[in-house]
């Protein structure tokens, strides 16, 4: 599990492919729980969240982006 410090410093690119990562790994989670005994259930849990910090880093990212934009113009 990253802290969101961590997430922080990596590239936008990064951070795309350790969410697909994620995403593939939470697939292979419910299919566990569905089709064999999940050694331990919290690890969904775990990933969701995981996710979600990911998510909303890009979506920081993204805003930044898009006030950067915004206010640019506007300072011309």
């Amino acid at each position: 599990m990253s802290k969101a410090s961590e997430l922080r410093d990596q590239s936008d690119e990064q951070l795309e492919l350790h969410l697909k990562d994620l995403q593939k790994n939470l697939f292979r989670l419910r299919l566990q729980s569905e089709t064999e005994r999940l050694e331990a259930p919290s690890e969904i849990i775990k990933a969701k969240r995981e996710i979600a910090r990911t998510k909303t880093i890009l979506r920081e990212r993204q805003i930044q982006r898009e006030r950067a934009a915004a206010s640019a113009p506007a300072a011309s």
